[in-house]
């Protein structure tokens, strides 16, 4: 199955709006207790997310998981940082890109692949009010084509 492909749970729809994507990679979470039953469910944010690669490993920062309703005491920090699980060799990518100005890391989306909950990342360059600008532009454009296009048959 191709990156980026299972059972979509969480997508991150602002993060394609306010950047340009330039690569991406499929990472899995390290989850504790009752988060998996949570995501499962869909109660997952990723809307502030963000990326930071220290001491060689690769941590998502700022991502809502929900504590599970039926969890009681075996329920975590919902905003705790969350250890990614990623080759060492796209980690020392991550981490050299990212030390480049304007460059971040950011969560694209979340999906259940083969059991597993894994998260699409990715490498991101901030976008200018007028590339936002262009962007829903041209989305329009489209719009109105296929609407054009339909009408025609």
């Amino acid at each position: 199955m191709p990156k980026g492909e299972g059972k979509l749970i969480a997508q991150n729809k602002k993060a394609r709006h306010d950047y340009h994507i330039l690569d991406t990679f499929e990472a899995g979470i390290v989850l504790q207790g009752t988060e998996i039953k949570s995501i499962r469910n869909s109660r997952i944010n990723l809307k502030d997310g963000f990326v930071r690669v220290r001491k060689g490993e690769a941590y998502l920062h700022n991502v809502h998981i929900s504590p599970y309703e039926q969890g009681n005491i075996f329920n975590h920090d919902p905003l705790r940082t969350r250890k990614l699980l990623l080759h060492k060799r796209q980690i020392l990518q991550l981490d050299q890109e990212s030390k480049n100005p304007g460059i971040t890391i950011v969560p694209l989306k979340v999906y259940i692949k083969d059991g597993y909950a894994k998260v699409l990342i990715g490498l991101a360059k901030g976008k200018k009010d007028y590339d936002k600008r262009e962007t829903l532009k041209q989305k329009d454009q489209e719009r109105q084509i296929r609407r054009i296009v339909k009408n025609i048959r």
